[in-house]
């Protein structure tokens, strides 16, 4: 499971600094939009490994309703089994880097069902990824 994570990661980023290249986007803000996407195919396959990897220990994430949940928790609602997305999808999204921080703003996009009941949830987010000392943006806080 852990491999082929980390193959999907280095493809996203591959396409990630290519899609990049195309619209004039820096080399980092496609790193940085690789993981996106890398968090989007975890939230889909309720890889919490792979989420564990993209999420900083200081993780702290605001859910639609305005509620806070830290990292282990948000972790833990994920494997849920009554959480079941079946798409996740950021529709758009402007990335700025600063230095050795990146501040994404965008539209996301999940839907499936949760307790039985289907939903789809469109949100608005701020997603902030800072760089470690000779890492490639490698966690994230929501």
């Amino acid at each position: 499971m852990q491999k082929s994570f980390l193959a999907i990661v280095v493809l996203l980023l591959v396409a990630g600094i290519a899609a990049a290249q195309q619209s004039g986007m820096s080399d980092e803000g496609g790193r940085v939009m690789a993981l996106e996407n890398a968090w989007n195919h975890a939230l889909e396959a309720k890889d919490t490994k792979a989420l564990d990897m993209l999420l900083a220990n200081t993780f702290v994430s605001v859910d639609i309703d305005g509620s806070i949940s830290s990292k282990s928790e948000f972790l833990a609602s994920i494997k849920s089994p009554d959480y079941q997305p079946s798409q996740a999808v950021t529709e758009q999204s402007t990335i700025q880097v600063y230095g050795d921080v990146a501040v994404v703003v965008g539209v996301f996009r999940i839907k499936g069902t949760e307790k039985g009941k289907p939903y789809v949830h469109r949100e608005r987010f701020v997603d902030t990824s800072s760089m470690e000392a000779g890492s490639v943006w490698p966690r994230r806080a929501r």
